[in-house]
Order: C-alpha cells, then structure tokens, then sequence
C-alpha cells in the first residue's frame, strides 16, 4: 500500500511540473490529441483541431477551456496537423500529416469566417504536391515530405516540412503554396535545422498581428525568427528559447508579442493542457 501510495505521489508530482509554461487551462478529454491551435477576429474562441484518427470536427472553446462550439466539417480527418488563419478571418485546416511520405492527397481546407456560425460546414479544398517527390515513399534518406506545421502570409500559404530521416530530424524544407482552390506546384524556397533528435520535429507554426515574427514549436523549444526577408523567414534572426518541460507539444498561438500559447497532447497522465510561455 505505501509503494502505491508514493508511486501515485511521484506521478502527481510530474503531473503539476510544468517547468517554465504556465497553465491556462486543462483542455477536455475530447481534444487528447489536440493538433492545432488558432484565433481569428469576430470571435473570441480558441480554435481547436485533432489529428488523425478522429473526427472532423472544428471546435471553439474559451479560455477555461470549456467547448463553446462543435462544427463538423465536410472533408475527411486524413491527418490534420495545424491551423492558420488569413486577416479576412478565414481559417485553414492542414490536412497534410504525411508519416510515411506515401500520401498523394496532400490538402489544405479552407473554412469561410461566415460558415463558422454554422454547426455543419462546406469548405474549398486547396490541394498541392511537392515537385521534389518521385516516389511513394521515398528512399529512407529523402523522407522529407512530412508536415505539421503552416502560416498563412502574404496572400499564400507557407508550409514547414517535418523530416523522417533519421539523423535529419531537426531539418525542416519552406515551401510557398498558393491559398486559391485547386491542385498546386508547392514552391521550395529554403531550409533550416533546429537540431537532430527526435524532439527537433518542428509540430507547429505562427506569425503575430504584424507579421514581423514567426514562431516555430517543437518538443523541446520554441524558436522566434524576426527580422526576415520578405518570404524567406529563415534568412531572418533566430532565438531559441528551451522549454524546461517534456510533453509532446503541438500547436502555437501568439497571444501577444512576449507570450506564446502552446497545447500538448495527454499521454500517460501528462499533458492535455493550454499553456502561456514567455518569449521577452
């Protein structure tokens, strides 16, 4: 009985350290394996997303993380892995989870700002394709068409591929993407390596108010980048900043220019939370 009572101590221990995040809130159970995270103007909600395996279902919550709104969307969950939004509040969905590099779906879902009054929607599908892929996967060494991570800029959409080389997995490919309806040619503009370890997979993206930083989460840190060249972000100024936390983190949200918002998944009794985390 005392062994499980201080195993049960130690696991509530870890539970409660949330290192230098703070919580926000607990998210509900329903979003477990929440992917993305987003707001848009006229509404007050955060927009919320899970990934592969669950349904597609948009939802609103409030800041106590309580679901305010459930919209079902008319397109397949394949894998969606993050959501963007335009300054017209028009959100998309980046259903372009791609683990093994074998899917020819590739699609990004646009939901209209008016439609999000509504509990069933419609959307536009923005398909693309990476000129770069020959093979379905590709050979171990070129497993670089993986991606979680999008923003929208500019009046295009700007992608972060995830690496599933081993030793490359810090390793991430930009690439510009038109945001009108159709099939397009994604444009490979320049790449960046947080570090090589699993923990590098970049699993989110954002761009402020200003459009002037860009975000980039992973397991381990957030990296800021300002200062960039027109659509190049990495030629800009890189600051990392460690987390002193571990949980598998999904999905950033500016909420100002000095804090971040940042969801995790729940595993193992750990996560499932909103967090802030300060980036002065």
């Amino acid at each position: 009985m005392a062994k499980k009572l201080i195993t049960i101590l130690i696991l509530l221990i870890f539970a409660c350290d949330t290192g230098d995040l703070t919580v926000v809130t607990d998210l509900p159970r329903v979003l477990s394996e929440v992917s993305g995270i987003e707001k848009v103007n006229k509404f007050e909600l955060f927009w919320m997303i899970n990934d592969s395996g669950n349904s597609p279902i948009l939802f609103g919550l409030d800041s106590l993380g309580t679901i305010k709104k459930q919209i079902k969307i008319k397109a397949k969950n394949h894998d969606w892995e993050d959501l963007a939004s335009d300054k017209s509040g028009n959100l998309y969905i980046g259903d372009f989870g791609n683990n093994a590099n074998k899917r020819k779906d590739l699609v990004i879902l646009k939901v209209i700002n008016d439609s999000l009054n509504f509990e069933n929607i419609g959307v536009e599908q923005i398909s693309f394709y990476f000129p770069e892929q020959k093979k379905f996967p590709p050979k171990v060494n070129d497993m670089h068409f993986d991606s979680e991570a999008f923003i929208y800029y500019n009046d295009s959409l700007f992608l972060f591929t995830k690496s599933r080389t081993k030793m490359s997995y810090g390793k991430t490919n930009l690439y510009k993407i038109s945001a009108e309806k159709g099939n397009h040619k994604a444009e490979f503009i320049s790449s960046f390596t947080t570090c090589s370890d699993v923990g590098c997979w970049i699993t989110s993206v954002d761009i402020n108010e200003e459009e002037n930083k860009i975000a980039i989460l992973t397991e381990h840190s957030v990296w800021i980048i300002s200062d960039f060249n027109s659509s190049n972000f990495f030629s800009g100024t890189t600051t990392k900043y460690p987390f002193n936390h571990r949980s598998q983190k999904e999905s950033v949200l500016f909420k100002n220019d000095s804090t971040l918002y940042i969801t995790d998944e729940r595993s193992n009794g750990r996560g499932g939370k909103l967090y802030s985390f300060n980036i002065k």
